[in-house]
């Protein structure tokens, strides 16, 4: 695999917070309020799969991932309805 630069890891990194964003507002009821269950909880879980896979990269610095980690717990156990 090739390395990422600091742009693309930065770029990668924003890119989590606005999955962690979605999957915080889809839970909270603020986005895709109107969409229906199976469709919150296919994107719920996308955004999971994808902080997953942009998490076990093994070339993040000092970033925190403690939203991360939230949000993939928090959308692994949400169930729509």
């Amino acid at each position: 695999m090739e390395e990422r630069t600091a742009e693309q890891l930065a770029q990668d990194y924003s890119a989590m917070g606005d999955s962690i964003a979605l999957i915080t507002d889809i839970i909270a009821g603020d986005s895709m309020a109107d969409e229906e269950a199976a469709d919150r909880q296919d994107c719920v879980d996308r955004n999971v799969a994808h902080l997953e896979l942009m998490k076990a990269k093994d070339d993040w610095g000092s970033e925190d991932m403690t939203a991360t980690d939230s949000a993939i717990s928090a959308g692994n156990g949400y169930t729509a309805s």
